[in-house]
């Protein structure tokens, strides 16, 4: 009897024991798996906001800049507003030429201040937070082309060798420097934008700069343009 009760009891322990180690082993697993089902709702959401910043999320229209008679494209700001880059589009007209031509621009803003000139009288509520600020100085760098098959990367063999050396006149670069006013339109009246913005450019490009140092008495006038535009930002 002794040893069949000492048999009995260590298949109780053995049989209490594995149920135990299984209830511990299926605890572990579900929490690995909770685990693994937390990392990968995060490298989802990582992804998620990866692909959202594609989206962009301003709109513009310039006139001028050496980028067309009129120019549209979209924009990304990113760098707590201090940073944009915008892709435009525009169109030159035919003048003196056969046709008009289309232009690509690809271009970097940096903003580095942004002035509040006025608000909301109860600027405490975010919900009819609205007003007027200023941006002092916005500075800029652009390459754009024109489409054609008048223009060339490299020089033809029509001309005398380094006749226009590096230059090319199928790329430009660009630089401006200008100002901005903003309104924050108020949170219960948007519909398509956040704001709006208005600003004006004085610009120059490596061509222009090129021949005023070649030719001193070229005037300042000549190798500098203005550009207006308005800036959209949708969210």
């Amino acid at each position: 009897m002794r040893w069949s009760r000492f048999v009995i009891s260590i298949v109780l322990f053995l049989h209490i024991a594995a149920a135990v180690l299984a209830q511990d082993g299926t605890g572990v697993k579900r929490e690995a798996e909770h685990q693994d089902s937390e990392a990968y709702r995060h490298r989802v959401e990582r992804l998620q906001n990866r692909w959202a910043s594609l989206i962009p999320n301003q709109f513009v229209i310039q006139n001028a800049g050496n980028m067309g008679v009129l120019s549209v494209g979209t924009g990304w700001g990113y760098g707590h507003g201090h940073w944009e880059t915008h892709l435009l589009f525009g169109y030159i007209p035919k003048h003196q030429s056969t046709r008009g031509k289309l232009t690509m621009t690809l271009k970097e803003n940096y903003i580095p201040w942004n002035v509040r000139l006025s608000a909301s009288q109860d600027a405490s509520d975010d919900f009819l937070r609205h007003g007027w600020s200023l941006n002092p100085l916005a500075a800029s760098i652009y390459v754009n082309t024109v489409y054609g098959h008048e223009f060339w990367k490299s020089q033809p063999s029509r001309y005398p060798d380094k006749y226009y050396e590096f230059m090319s006149t199928k790329f430009r670069l660009n630089i401006a420097l200008g100002q901005r006013i903003t309104w924050d339109i108020p949170r219960n009246r948007r519909k398509y934008a956040k704001s709006i913005s208005l600003f004006y450019e004085v610009s120059s490009c490596d061509l222009y700069i090129r021949s005023k140092f070649q030719d001193n008495s070229i005037p300042l006038k000549d190798i500098i343009g203005l550009s207006i535009g308005v800036k959209l930002q949708a969210m």
